[in-house]
């Protein structure tokens, strides 16, 4: 990973101490090192690591993070966002929108999760990750408030300790603009401290079912909480029962909400050439922006209606005084990082990761593996968290494998054991497959059913597929870097 953000916003950086006085009630929490600071951040409870069933509604408390902000000096009123929220697709939006503002010109912070190796991955600005020294001491004075605020508020989470971390960051580098990925569900989601320029919203699908609700409306309704009087809304299309409420949210909220391809004249094409092999191209045209098929940067068609929405976000921030032309928008997106997105991390023998945790983007990535991948057979490693939908996507896994390894994170408490992945698949679908108890062991298992033109598949979550990418990369380490 890189060593930190250099780049300088507009205005004047603060000085890495300039905030040092913000608690003067509470004796400030110094980290020595690096890695103290990260073992603090780990000890802190995290809904990422906890089964839903043990999240209690405590949990998810926003006066919490209002009175960290204020004790940070609210950061949040300082700069400019974008907020993204959805089931799928907001990690695709924020990494190419991202990409989009630095390419015109904008100092622009990132803030996304989860993360695949370093969790620095997560606040970034011009693709450039926090630094540790930024990331310590900065930590130390988000814990130090933290600490000021427990007896009232409770125990701040590993969640809201990186979001205002990001935040904090973020205002200290005086950045143009930053653009947030919403955590889980949306109202009630830490980052929904921030008002934002303009509201992404992706696709709505089944997620989180104990925590934001058993059905697409009611997941609808707590992404729609990141609605902001007066604050522009767009969406991409969705099932009609999901706009239902979006559209009258919206009109609760005083919030005016477009729809792409209904309010939005936007079109897309797939074809094959100039190159780039077979690849989506997207059109979008507005009063004041033409934007003319534009190639999107990932693979895969269902990639068309996220680059769309990039866009539209990008024609609405024009209205706010961020200019970004056709061509400075199109190389923006020709350099949009894709990691963990279809990530080729092995070439002998080829794996493949990729963060589809639910049935829509499974079914997407088999269908975009095979449009852009050659390959004789598909071994496919999967492990997912509990609170998906595990039947909807082990109906697309057996659909798309040659031959499927259940296994399960290592690090994720929420993870099925890979036994039960293994007993629902079989039982469903009637196909032979194979689990193992950890990772590596599964890639050793996959290692000895391929040939050279097979392929393995790593997915089921972004956390397997960041545990998959560390483990090759400390194999390569170990044996000089020379397989991949």
């Amino acid at each position: 990973m890189g060593t930190g953000a250099t780049g300088l916003g507009r205005k004047t950086r603060r000085a890495a101490e300039s905030d040092g006085s913000e608690e003067s009630d509470t004796r400030p929490v110094v980290f020595s090192t690096y890695a103290d600071a990260i073992g603090h951040l780990n000890r802190a409870p995290s809904v990422e690591r906890i089964r839903p069933k043990d999240v209690g509604p405590e949990t998810f408390n926003l006066d919490r993070m209002r009175a960290l902000m204020e004790g940070l000096g609210n950061p949040e009123r300082e700069v400019r966002f974008v907020h993204v929220a959805g089931s799928k697709g907001k990690g695709s939006v924020c990494e190419m929108l991202t990409a989009c503002l630095a390419e015109a010109g904008y100092t622009t912070g990132l803030y996304t999760s989860p993360h695949l190796v370093d969790v620095r991955e997560r606040i970034r600005i011009n693709q450039g990750v926090i630094g540790e020294q930024e990331f310590r001491i900065g930590l130390g004075r988000v814990a130090t408030v933290a600490a000021s605020i427990r007896e009232r508020y409770g125990e701040t989470t590993y969640f809201e300790l990186l979001t205002a971390l990001a935040l904090k960051y973020f205002r200290d580098m005086a950045v143009d603009i930053a653009v947030i990925e919403v955590g889980l569900g949306g109202r009630l989601d830490a980052t929904n401290v921030i008002t934002p320029e303009v509201c992404g919203l992706v696709s709505i699908q089944l997620e989180h079912t104990q925590l934001l609700g058993e059905t697409l409306e009611k997941i609808a309704g707590e992404k729609a909480g990141i609605f902001k009087q007066g604050v522009p809304a767009i969406t991409v299309p969705q099932a009609p029962g999901v706009l239902e409420v979006f559209k009258a949210r919206a009109v609760e909220a005083g919030v005016p909400l477009s729809v792409l391809k209904e309010d939005i004249d936007f079109s897309y094409r797939v074809e094959a050439g100039h190159g780039l092999g077979p690849h989506v191209r997207v059109s979008l045209t507005t009063t004041q922006s033409c934007y003319e098929h534009l190639p999107a940067p990932l693979k895969g068609e269902h990639q068309a209606f996220n680059c769309g929405l990039v866009l539209a976000i990008l024609d609405r921030l024009r209205s706010r005084g961020f200019e970004a032309t056709e061509l400075r928008v199109a190389e923006g997106l020709r350099k949009t990082r894709a990691e963990g997105r279809m990530e080729m991390i092995c070439r002998s023998p080829r794996i493949l990761i990729d963060g589809a945790h639910n049935p829509e983007s499974v079914q997407a990535l088999v269908r975009a593996v095979g449009a852009h991948v050659r390959y004789d057979s598909m071994v496919m490693v999967f492990g997912c968290a509990s609170d998906k939908d595990v039947d909807g996507m082990l109906e697309k896994v057996s659909l798309g494998a040659d031959k499927v390894i259940f296994t399960r994170s290592e690090s994720s408490p929420r993870a099925v054991a890979s036994r039960e992945l293994h007993r629902r698949f079989v039982e469903s679908s009637g196909k032979m497959a194979d689990h193992a108890e950890t990772l590596p062991e599964a890639l050793r298992l996959a290692a000895r059913a391929v040939g050279r033109d097979d392929l393995i598949v790593v997915t089921g979550s972004f956390v397997l597929a960041g545990e998959a990418k560390r483990f090759i990369m400390d194999l390569e380490r170990r044996r000089g870097g020379g397989s991949r």
